[in-house]
């Protein structure tokens, strides 16, 4: 399954869950196509080849629907994760109540400062740097986001993927590259960065598609 088709059957199972939580039971090819903003006959495609059979005219069972992309997206159990940098981003993310639903639970935060660390009023609680060896262990975490700045990025990156991290959501300003872990994993790396692409929104709206056609 490439990228673009994976977000796509993500925002599937998202769209399947809300639609089951206000008592449907059915869903079309249609429904699915508009919340992931595609038309309904690539719907039918991703669903040929991930062998998901609906009913002729009759739509696809919404509880077989999420069984089935569930298993696939590897929903049968809680993924956890941590979050490295507890700042505004990292608090935010860590007030997020929303992960849970999505099977993804934040166990624990990490940082250097102690004003942060002692503080008992946290959603999840956060330790220094010193003990994110043991946390990972223990909670068998192999996801951390990092929210650092940008000097402790890269070094932070290095002692996640010597502690077993082998997926990494990266909010710092610098772009972190996927490199083998001491172990021979090569880990999944996701850089995020909003000021780039708020600088592209900004483009696109200087420039519309119609204009840079015709450049």
């Amino acid at each position: 399954m490439n990228n673009d088709m994976l977000i796509r059957v993500t925002r599937y199972y998202r769209a399947l869950t809300r639609l089951r939580a206000i008592g449907l039971e059915k869903v079309f090819a249609h429904n699915l196509a508009d919340a992931a903003g595609v038309s309904a006959a690539i719907v039918r495609k991703d669903f040929s080849l991930l062998e998901i059979h609906g009913q002729k005219r009759g739509g696809y069972e919404i509880s077989d629907l999420i069984s089935s992309i569930g298993e696939i997206l590897g929903k049968g159990e809680s993924q956890n994760v941590i979050i490295v940098g507890c700042g505004r981003i990292g608090k935010a993310l860590m007030n997020y109540t929303g992960f849970e639903g999505d099977g993804i639970r934040m166990v624990a935060g990490f940082d250097s400062d102690p004003v942060v660390y002692s503080d008992a009023s946290n959603p999840i609680p956060i330790y220094p740097l010193s003990r994110l060896e043991e946390v990972i262990r223990v909670h068998k975490v192999k996801a951390a986001i990092i929210t650092v700045p940008e000097a402790s990025a890269q070094e932070c990156y290095m002692h996640l993927l010597e502690c077993g991290i082998t997926g990494v959501l990266n909010f710092s300003p610098i772009t972190l590259k996927p490199m083998a872990t001491p172990s021979g994993v090569t880990p999944v790396v996701h850089n995020i960065n909003i000021g780039l692409e708020l600088e592209q929104i900004f483009y696109e709206l200087k420039f519309p598609k119609e204009e840079k056609l015709k450049a």
